[in-house]
Protein backbone atom coordinates (compact mmCIF):
# COMPACT_ATOMS: atom_id res chain seq x y z
CA UNK A 1 0.00 0.00 0.00
CA UNK A 2 2.93 2.33 0.66
CA UNK A 3 3.96 2.14 -3.01
CA UNK A 4 0.51 3.19 -4.15
CA UNK A 5 0.88 6.37 -2.11
CA UNK A 6 3.53 7.87 -4.32
CA UNK A 7 3.46 6.00 -7.61
CA UNK A 8 2.72 8.14 -10.66
CA UNK A 9 -0.37 6.97 -12.49
CA UNK A 10 -2.91 8.64 -14.72
CA UNK A 11 -5.76 6.18 -14.39
CA UNK A 12 -5.44 4.11 -11.22
CA UNK A 13 -6.65 0.54 -11.49
CA UNK A 14 -7.88 0.67 -7.90
CA UNK A 15 -8.64 3.13 -5.12
CA UNK A 16 -8.19 2.47 -1.42
CA UNK A 17 -11.12 3.47 0.83
CA UNK A 18 -10.03 4.20 4.39
CA UNK A 19 -13.48 3.90 5.95
CA UNK A 20 -13.65 6.54 8.69
CA UNK A 21 -10.15 8.02 9.02
CA UNK A 22 -9.04 8.42 12.61
CA UNK A 23 -11.58 5.90 13.89
CA UNK A 24 -10.10 2.73 12.41
CA UNK A 25 -9.82 1.14 15.87
CA UNK A 26 -13.57 1.62 16.36
CA UNK A 27 -14.63 0.30 12.94
CA UNK A 28 -16.06 -2.92 14.37
CA UNK A 29 -18.14 -1.01 16.93
CA UNK A 30 -19.28 1.53 14.33
CA UNK A 31 -20.38 -1.35 12.10
CA UNK A 32 -22.98 -2.48 14.67
CA UNK A 33 -25.36 0.53 14.31
CA UNK A 34 -24.59 0.68 10.58
CA UNK A 35 -25.55 -2.97 10.10
CA UNK A 36 -28.65 -2.55 12.28
CA UNK A 37 -29.87 0.50 10.35
CA UNK A 38 -29.21 -1.25 7.04
CA UNK A 39 -31.16 -4.34 8.16
CA UNK A 40 -34.10 -2.16 9.26
CA UNK A 41 -33.98 -0.31 5.94
CA UNK A 42 -33.99 -3.57 3.96
CA UNK A 43 -36.81 -5.17 5.95
CA UNK A 44 -38.93 -2.01 6.07
CA UNK A 45 -38.67 -1.13 2.40
CA UNK A 46 -39.16 -4.70 1.18
CA UNK A 47 -42.19 -4.99 3.48
CA UNK A 48 -43.73 -1.87 1.91
CA UNK A 49 -43.16 -3.19 -1.61
CA UNK A 50 -44.63 -6.58 -0.69
CA UNK A 51 -47.71 -5.16 1.03
CA UNK A 52 -48.53 -2.64 -1.70
CA UNK A 53 -48.09 -5.26 -4.44
CA UNK A 54 -50.26 -7.74 -2.56
CA UNK A 55 -53.14 -5.38 -1.69
CA UNK A 56 -55.13 -4.01 -4.68
CA UNK A 57 -56.76 -1.44 -2.40
CA UNK A 58 -53.34 0.22 -1.99
CA UNK A 59 -52.85 0.75 -5.72
CA UNK A 60 -53.18 4.51 -5.38
CA UNK A 61 -50.85 7.44 -6.19
CA UNK A 62 -49.60 7.89 -2.61
CA UNK A 63 -48.56 4.22 -2.37
CA UNK A 64 -47.05 4.22 -5.86
CA UNK A 65 -44.82 7.10 -4.77
CA UNK A 66 -44.06 5.22 -1.56
CA UNK A 67 -42.94 2.20 -3.61
CA UNK A 68 -40.74 4.41 -5.77
CA UNK A 69 -39.18 5.81 -2.61
CA UNK A 70 -38.65 2.29 -1.22
CA UNK A 71 -36.86 1.14 -4.39
CA UNK A 72 -34.70 4.27 -4.39
CA UNK A 73 -33.76 3.79 -0.74
CA UNK A 74 -32.88 0.14 -1.32
CA UNK A 75 -30.62 0.88 -4.28
CA UNK A 76 -28.93 3.91 -2.71
CA UNK A 77 -28.10 2.16 0.56
CA UNK A 78 -27.11 -1.14 -1.09
CA UNK A 79 -24.72 0.61 -3.46
CA UNK A 80 -22.58 1.74 -0.50
CA UNK A 81 -23.30 -0.03 2.80
CA UNK A 82 -22.09 -3.59 1.90
CA UNK A 83 -18.72 -2.13 0.87
CA UNK A 84 -18.59 -0.05 4.07
CA UNK A 85 -19.27 -3.14 6.18
CA UNK A 86 -16.58 -5.09 4.31
CA UNK A 87 -14.13 -2.31 5.23
CA UNK A 88 -15.23 -2.33 8.87
CA UNK A 89 -15.26 -6.14 9.25
CA UNK A 90 -12.64 -7.51 6.85
CA UNK A 91 -10.45 -4.48 6.10
CA UNK A 92 -11.39 -4.96 2.42
CA UNK A 93 -10.53 -1.46 1.27
CA UNK A 94 -9.75 -1.86 -2.42
CA UNK A 95 -12.27 -0.78 -5.03
CA UNK A 96 -11.60 -0.73 -8.76
CA UNK A 97 -11.59 2.59 -10.61
CA UNK A 98 -14.65 1.63 -12.67
CA UNK A 99 -16.53 0.30 -9.63
CA UNK A 100 -15.75 3.52 -7.78
CA UNK A 101 -17.19 5.67 -10.59
CA UNK A 102 -20.22 3.37 -10.84
CA UNK A 103 -20.83 3.65 -7.11
CA UNK A 104 -20.48 7.42 -7.34
CA UNK A 105 -23.08 7.59 -10.11
CA UNK A 106 -25.55 5.36 -8.27
CA UNK A 107 -25.25 7.36 -5.04
CA UNK A 108 -25.82 10.74 -6.69
CA UNK A 109 -28.48 9.66 -9.18
CA UNK A 110 -30.60 7.78 -6.65
CA UNK A 111 -30.15 10.54 -4.08
CA UNK A 112 -31.55 12.95 -6.69
CA UNK A 113 -34.39 10.51 -7.43
CA UNK A 114 -35.20 10.37 -3.73
CA UNK A 115 -35.39 14.14 -3.62
CA UNK A 116 -37.66 14.24 -6.67
CA UNK A 117 -39.97 11.59 -5.23
CA UNK A 118 -40.31 13.58 -2.00
CA UNK A 119 -41.43 16.54 -4.12
CA UNK A 120 -44.01 14.31 -5.83
CA UNK A 121 -45.23 13.04 -2.45
CA UNK A 122 -45.52 16.60 -1.14
CA UNK A 123 -47.59 17.49 -4.22
CA UNK A 124 -49.77 14.43 -3.65
CA UNK A 125 -50.38 15.47 -0.02
CA UNK A 126 -51.14 19.04 -1.14
CA UNK A 127 -53.81 17.86 -3.61
CA UNK A 128 -55.24 15.34 -1.12
CA UNK A 129 -55.60 17.93 1.67
CA UNK A 130 -56.27 21.15 -0.22
CA UNK A 131 -58.28 19.74 -3.18
CA UNK A 132 -59.60 16.34 -1.99
CA UNK A 133 -62.47 16.20 -4.50
CA UNK A 134 -60.09 16.63 -7.44
CA UNK A 135 -57.40 14.23 -6.20
CA UNK A 136 -58.45 11.23 -8.28
CA UNK A 137 -58.86 13.31 -11.45
CA UNK A 138 -55.51 15.12 -11.09
CA UNK A 139 -53.30 12.24 -9.93
CA UNK A 140 -54.29 9.57 -12.42
CA UNK A 141 -52.13 6.48 -12.98
CA UNK A 142 -50.77 7.90 -16.24
CA UNK A 143 -49.88 11.19 -14.55
CA UNK A 144 -48.11 9.34 -11.73
CA UNK A 145 -46.16 7.32 -14.32
CA UNK A 146 -45.13 10.53 -16.11
CA UNK A 147 -43.96 12.05 -12.82
CA UNK A 148 -41.92 8.91 -12.09
CA UNK A 149 -40.37 8.96 -15.56
CA UNK A 150 -39.53 12.66 -15.25
CA UNK A 151 -37.87 12.10 -11.86
CA UNK A 152 -35.75 9.22 -13.22
CA UNK A 153 -34.69 11.09 -16.39
CA UNK A 154 -33.84 14.26 -14.49
CA UNK A 155 -31.72 12.35 -11.98
CA UNK A 156 -29.89 10.26 -14.58
CA UNK A 157 -29.09 13.24 -16.81
CA UNK A 158 -28.10 15.73 -14.10
CA UNK A 159 -25.77 13.30 -12.33
CA UNK A 160 -24.13 11.87 -15.46
CA UNK A 161 -21.29 14.48 -15.42
CA UNK A 162 -20.07 13.29 -11.98
CA UNK A 163 -18.27 10.12 -13.16
CA UNK A 164 -17.23 11.70 -16.46
CA UNK A 165 -15.59 14.64 -14.69
CA UNK A 166 -13.90 12.30 -12.23
CA UNK A 167 -12.61 10.08 -15.06
CA UNK A 168 -11.00 12.89 -17.04
CA UNK A 169 -8.59 14.06 -14.32
CA UNK A 170 -5.03 12.66 -14.01
CA UNK A 171 -4.37 10.98 -10.65
CA UNK A 172 -0.66 11.20 -9.98
CA UNK A 173 -0.38 11.71 -6.21
CA UNK A 174 -2.25 8.97 -4.39
CA UNK A 175 -5.09 6.53 -4.80
CA UNK A 176 -6.14 6.59 -1.13
CA UNK A 177 -9.63 8.02 -0.57
CA UNK A 178 -10.06 9.22 3.03
CA UNK A 179 -13.70 8.23 3.00
CA UNK A 180 -16.05 5.25 3.38
CA UNK A 181 -17.37 5.38 -0.21
CA UNK A 182 -16.60 7.11 -3.50
CA UNK A 183 -17.88 10.60 -2.75
CA UNK A 184 -17.32 12.78 -5.82
CA UNK A 185 -15.42 15.61 -4.16
CA UNK A 186 -13.31 13.14 -2.12
CA UNK A 187 -12.25 11.36 -5.33
CA UNK A 188 -11.48 14.42 -7.47
CA UNK A 189 -9.49 15.98 -4.61
CA UNK A 190 -6.89 13.28 -5.32
CA UNK A 191 -6.32 14.59 -8.86
CA UNK A 192 -3.20 16.58 -9.70
CA UNK A 193 -5.14 19.13 -11.76
CA UNK A 194 -7.37 22.14 -11.38
CA UNK A 195 -10.65 20.53 -10.32
CA UNK A 196 -12.67 23.70 -9.89
CA UNK A 197 -15.08 22.68 -12.65
CA UNK A 198 -15.93 19.51 -10.66
CA UNK A 199 -16.40 21.48 -7.47
CA UNK A 200 -18.53 24.13 -9.19
CA UNK A 201 -20.66 21.50 -10.89
CA UNK A 202 -21.27 19.78 -7.55
CA UNK A 203 -22.44 23.07 -6.02
CA UNK A 204 -24.54 23.89 -9.07
CA UNK A 205 -26.21 20.49 -8.90
CA UNK A 206 -26.78 20.83 -5.16
CA UNK A 207 -28.54 24.19 -5.38
CA UNK A 208 -30.28 23.76 -8.74
CA UNK A 209 -31.69 20.26 -8.15
CA UNK A 210 -31.95 19.87 -4.38
CA UNK A 211 -32.46 23.59 -3.82
CA UNK A 212 -35.35 23.64 -6.29
CA UNK A 213 -36.85 20.54 -4.68
CA UNK A 214 -36.62 22.11 -1.23
CA UNK A 215 -38.38 25.21 -2.58
CA UNK A 216 -41.29 23.21 -4.05
CA UNK A 217 -41.61 21.08 -0.90
CA UNK A 218 -41.64 24.22 1.25
CA UNK A 219 -44.36 25.80 -0.89
CA UNK A 220 -46.45 22.59 -0.79
CA UNK A 221 -46.26 22.20 2.98
CA UNK A 222 -46.88 25.90 3.56
CA UNK A 223 -50.14 25.58 1.64
CA UNK A 224 -50.92 22.33 3.45
CA UNK A 225 -50.35 23.88 6.88
CA UNK A 226 -52.54 26.84 5.92
CA UNK A 227 -55.31 24.41 4.95
CA UNK A 228 -54.83 22.44 8.18
CA UNK A 229 -55.44 25.48 10.38
CA UNK A 230 -58.73 26.02 8.54
CA UNK A 231 -60.07 22.58 9.48
CA UNK A 232 -63.24 22.78 11.60
CA UNK A 233 -62.26 20.59 14.56
CA UNK A 234 -59.21 20.61 16.80
CA UNK A 235 -58.77 16.82 16.59
CA UNK A 236 -58.68 16.92 12.79
CA UNK A 237 -56.12 19.74 12.90
CA UNK A 238 -53.88 17.91 15.38
CA UNK A 239 -54.05 14.60 13.51
CA UNK A 240 -53.20 16.11 10.14
CA UNK A 241 -50.58 18.41 11.65
CA UNK A 242 -48.89 15.45 13.37
CA UNK A 243 -48.69 13.57 10.08
CA UNK A 244 -47.17 16.59 8.32
CA UNK A 245 -44.59 17.07 11.08
CA UNK A 246 -43.41 13.46 10.76
CA UNK A 247 -43.13 13.91 6.99
CA UNK A 248 -41.13 17.11 7.46
CA UNK A 249 -38.76 15.30 9.83
CA UNK A 250 -38.09 12.71 7.13
CA UNK A 251 -37.45 15.49 4.63
CA UNK A 252 -35.03 17.26 6.98
CA UNK A 253 -33.19 13.97 7.57
CA UNK A 254 -32.43 13.88 3.84
CA UNK A 255 -31.60 17.50 3.05
CA UNK A 256 -29.78 18.79 6.17
CA UNK A 257 -26.92 16.23 6.05
CA UNK A 258 -26.76 16.56 2.25
CA UNK A 259 -26.25 20.33 2.30
CA UNK A 260 -24.00 20.10 5.37
CA UNK A 261 -21.69 17.49 3.84
CA UNK A 262 -21.49 19.17 0.43
CA UNK A 263 -20.61 22.57 1.88
CA UNK A 264 -18.24 21.39 4.61
CA UNK A 265 -16.36 19.13 2.16
CA UNK A 266 -15.48 22.30 0.25
CA UNK A 267 -15.33 25.03 2.87
CA UNK A 268 -15.29 23.38 6.30
CA UNK A 269 -11.54 22.97 6.63
CA UNK A 270 -11.73 23.19 10.42
CA UNK A 271 -14.29 20.37 10.73
CA UNK A 272 -12.61 17.14 11.94
CA UNK A 273 -12.44 14.70 9.03
CA UNK A 274 -13.65 11.70 11.03
CA UNK A 275 -16.75 13.65 12.12
CA UNK A 276 -17.49 14.76 8.56
CA UNK A 277 -17.05 11.27 7.09
CA UNK A 278 -19.19 9.75 9.85
CA UNK A 279 -22.03 12.22 9.22
CA UNK A 280 -21.92 11.67 5.45
CA UNK A 281 -21.88 7.89 5.91
CA UNK A 282 -24.81 7.92 8.33
CA UNK A 283 -26.71 10.15 5.87
CA UNK A 284 -26.89 7.19 3.47
CA UNK A 285 -28.63 5.07 6.11
CA UNK A 286 -30.90 7.31 8.17
CA UNK A 287 -33.43 8.28 5.43
CA UNK A 288 -33.81 4.68 4.09
CA UNK A 289 -34.38 3.51 7.68
CA UNK A 290 -36.80 6.32 8.60
CA UNK A 291 -38.95 6.32 5.46
CA UNK A 292 -40.61 2.90 6.04
CA UNK A 293 -41.38 3.97 9.63
CA UNK A 294 -42.68 7.46 8.88
CA UNK A 295 -44.40 6.83 5.55
CA UNK A 296 -45.22 3.17 6.14
CA UNK A 297 -45.91 2.24 9.76
CA UNK A 298 -47.51 5.61 10.48
CA UNK A 299 -49.81 5.21 7.47
CA UNK A 300 -52.97 3.46 8.66
CA UNK A 301 -53.52 1.37 5.52
CA UNK A 302 -49.96 0.01 5.58
CA UNK A 303 -50.07 -0.58 9.33
CA UNK A 304 -53.39 -2.47 9.12
CA UNK A 305 -52.13 -4.72 6.29
CA UNK A 306 -48.90 -5.35 8.20
CA UNK A 307 -50.81 -6.43 11.31
CA UNK A 308 -53.06 -8.64 9.20
CA UNK A 309 -49.98 -10.24 7.67
CA UNK A 310 -48.44 -11.10 11.03
CA UNK A 311 -51.61 -12.15 12.82
CA UNK A 312 -53.43 -13.74 9.87
CA UNK A 313 -53.32 -17.23 11.34
CA UNK A 314 -54.65 -16.09 14.68
CA UNK A 315 -57.62 -14.29 13.15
Amino acid sequence: MSDSNSTDFTNPSTFILLGIPGLEEAHVWISIPFCTMYAIALLGNFAILFIVKREPSLHEPMFYFLCMLAVTDLVMSTSTVPKMLSIFWFNSREISFSACLTQMYFVYSFSAMESGILVAMAFDRYVAICHPLRHSTILTNSFVAKIGLAVVLRSCIFTLPYPFLARQWPYCRTNIIPHSYCLHIAVVNLACADIRISSYFGLFNLFSVNGMDVFFITVSYTLILRAIFRLPTKDARLKTFGTCISYLCAILALYVPDFFSSLTQRFGHNVPRHFLVLIVSVYLLVPPMLHPIIYGVRTRQIRDRLLQLFFHKET
